[in-house]
């Protein structure tokens, strides 16, 4: 899909900030460098010559090779300019936000000139953008971690992240930005399938067995979920398999297989079978208990995550027998965070959530049920805009709706019905502030008012921003 505009300038300020900062650096380099460079560039140049030479050898032979020929001992991480994953990591905490800041500012320019407000600064991962002090450098905050196969020489079985823009492995002895130990887990789990002559799938050939695997590491507890996706369900030496994975770490709880056997590079495909231990691993959330299935959604960074929520459970404002609507309501953190505030606060609400994954209502209807929820939470498998027509069309009450859609954002005839309802508050959460932008102009039109945007940091060092608008009935 082609970028917009508004996607366009978002991402075009992010790189001139970036490159803003990278300039300086080498201009300051060249010139303490200048000197010692001159002296020794005929013999550096044909060092060069001769790496250039060996690197062309290796990566003729072995599609790994550019994670070897890219590796900077002095970088946050020897791999980050093969990888290309956090292309900020080098640079520092504060001006990755003020980077971010500014491209907000940018794309919600004419609603903010339109609403006479303005952007708030950026939520980062213990600071907020403008704060006195050192900033942090944010590490071990990714909670989840994945991994593709690939086959390699004589029936190794290769592991690590995609090269930037191609399906070239790129190996990762650890990740500074996952949680301590999941890619130890990720690399065990290649050398145990090497070890039972489980053979990696090769996808241009769609010819052997072990295609992903994913592991989920808990926040405010210690338990661990290792999914395996293979591209069928029978594998050679399984048992043992399944128990060795198991056998990596002590808080390992859960191990499920998941079977793919679609071509193209979605990782999961629609069957998943527990095959070790627990059917869910469990973690917590503002004061609230979940457990999370294999196929669930679930915030990869936990602890920004409680600050995206608490946002909007701030901006919600509920109040004594209002109704809450979550919609896209995937296992039902938003709005299950939401009641139990509420009635922590003893502010008696109905909580109403819709989600089209049958896997995410069955989690959620759980999720009711361990938080002592489920007199006043009610759970629906439908899609989210189909519901709301109805809804709209029987003059149904919700007062207040909470919207958490995917990447695309919602839809014309959603934002049309939920501006038909009138719910007196609008929580808007986003992962695509391009999309939530576009949406915010049509429950503007249908008259709500704006009253704040603030963007958080979900992931340091990229260039993602997530956002939480906070719209009230005019």
């Amino acid at each position: 899909m082609a970028e917009s505009r508004a996607e366009r300038r978002a991402r075009r300020a992010l790189i001139e900030a970036a490159e803003g900062s990278e300039e300086k650096k080498s201009s300051k380099k060249s010139k303490s460098a200048k000197g010692k460079a001159k002296a020794k560039r005929p013999s550096s140049r044909r060092s060069e010559d001769k790496a250039s030479q060996t690197r062309s050898k290796r990566s003729h032979k072995d599609p790994v090779s550019s994670a070897r020929k890219v590796v900077d001992p002095k970088s946050p991480c020897s791999i980050m300019k093969a990888c290309g994953g956090c292309t900020a990591l080098n640079r520092p905490y504060k001006k990755q936000l003020a980077a971010k800041q500014a491209a907000m500012e940018e794309l919600f320019a004419s609603l903010c000139e339109r609403e006479g407000i303005a952007v708030d600064p950026i939520r980062g991962m213990g600071v907020t953008l403008g704060d006195p002090g050192k900033y942090p450098a944010p590490r071990g905050f990714r909670h989840k971690a994945a991994t593709p196969f690939a086959p390699g020489k004589e029936g190794a079985v290769r592991c690590g992240f995609f090269e930037r823009g191609t399906h070239r492995i790129v190996a990762v002895p650890e990740c500074p930005v996952e949680a301590p130990g999941a890619r130890q887990i990720l690399n065990g789990i290649a050398r145990e399938a090497e070890r039972l002559h489980i053979p990696a799938f090769n996808e241009d050939k769609h010819l052997g067995l072990l295609r992903y695997a994913v592991v989920r590491c808990g926040w405010r507890t210690d338990q661990i979920m290792v999914t395996l996706v293979t591209a069928q369900r029978d594998l050679p030496h399984a048992q043992e398999f399944f128990e060795a994975v198991a056998a990596l770490d002590p808080h390992i709880v859960t191990v499920a297989q998941n079977i793919n056997g679609r071509p193209g590079n979605a990782i999961l495909g629609e069957e998943t079978r527990i095959v070790y231990g627990a059917e869910c691993m469990r973690d917590q959330l503002l004061g609230c208990e979940f457990d999370i299935s294999p196929t669930a959604f679930y915030q990869t960074n936990p602890q920004q995550t409680e600050l995206l929520y608490r946002l909007a459970i701030d901006g919600m404002d509920l109040q004594q027998g209002d109704i809450l609507m979550d919609a896209y309501c995937g296992s039902g953190t938003i709005g299950l965070c939401a009641a139990k505030d509420a009635q922590d606060k003893g502010i008696g609400i109905m909580l109403l959530g819709v989600e089209r994954n049958p896997a995410g209502i069955s989690d959620a209807r759980r999720n009711a049920e361990l938080n002592g929820l489920t007199r006043s939470a009610w759970f629906m498998a439908d899609d989210a805009t189909d519901y709301i027509l109805d809804a709209a069309d029987n003059n149904e009450r919700i007062d207040v709706l909470s919207i958490d859609p995917p990447r695309a954002g919602s839809t014309p005839e959603f934002l049309e019905a939920a501006c038909a309802l009138k719910p007196r508050r609008i929580t808007y959460i986003s992962c695509n502030p391009v999309t939530q932008e576009r949406d915010l102009h049509q429950l503007l039109d249908g008259g709500y008012r704006l009253l704040k945007i603030t963007p958080v940091d979900m992931f340091p060092h990229t260039d993602h921003t997530e956002t939480v608008a906070v719209l009230e009935r005019r």
